[in-house]
């Protein structure tokens, strides 16, 4: 069986992407950053997702000697000119504080009107070999931003997107609704292909 690594420490994020990996890629073993304790984690320097994504697979890949895959993503909000974008993470200044950014972006828009509370998930995920080949496939989860958090699936502004189409948001999905039309799993399953071929 062939191993490859996820560059992620985020349980939610490894337990999403080895469900969507399983379906198109069933002989190969996904392990997370969780089995290589002495790696550091990678400064997300990069000013897109494609760069940030880039970045971890390729020190994985190159630390671990195994082909690896990274993702970046993030919300993207019409009103704000695609932020908080690279910065989703981060938005109220401290990385990963769901719960914080959740309420700082729904402050920032308070006044904006229903019609134009546009907005997407954003996911660029990256196969890096270690010889130094990547490959990138994207994905995008259009919907449009809630006045309150709604759901208890998922994480991040999951709460916050109702689902283009549909009346509810992206943490009212069960996960297999969830992994069948969210941008990660719409770049995964994209990647999925990639990663068999050169798996060969």
């Amino acid at each position: 069986m062939s191993r490859v690594v996820l560059a992620t420490r985020n349980v939610g994020k490894i337990r999403e992407l080895e469900t969507i990996l399983r379906e198109s890629l069933p002989d190969v073993e996904v392990v997370g950053l969780g089995e290589f304790p002495d790696l550091e984690d990678v400064v997300e320097s990069g000013v897109t997702f494609e760069a940030n994504a880039t970045l971890k697979a390729t020190y994985a890949a190159r630390m671990t000697n195994l082909p690896a895959v990274a993702d970046d993503s993030g919300l993207a909000v019409d009103v704000l000119g695609g932020a908080p974008g690279v910065f989703s993470a981060r938005w109220s200044g401290r990385h990963g504080d769901d719960a914080a950014n959740l309420r700082l972006l729904l402050d920032q828009l308070a006044d904006v009107p229903d019609e134009h509370r546009g907005a997407r998930f954003r996911c660029a995920a990256v196969l890096a070999l270690p010889d130094g080949t990547t490959v990138c496939r994207e994905g995008d989860f259009p919907g449009t931003l809630t006045r309150a958090p709604r759901g208890s699936n998922g994480f991040g502004y999951d709460p916050i997107l109702q689902v283009e189409g549909d009346t509810r948001t992206a943490a009212e999905l069960s996960p297999e609704d969830k992994n069948a039309i969210s941008h990660r799993g719409k770049a995964f399953r994209a990647l999925a292909p990639e990663i068999a071929r050169l798996l060969g």
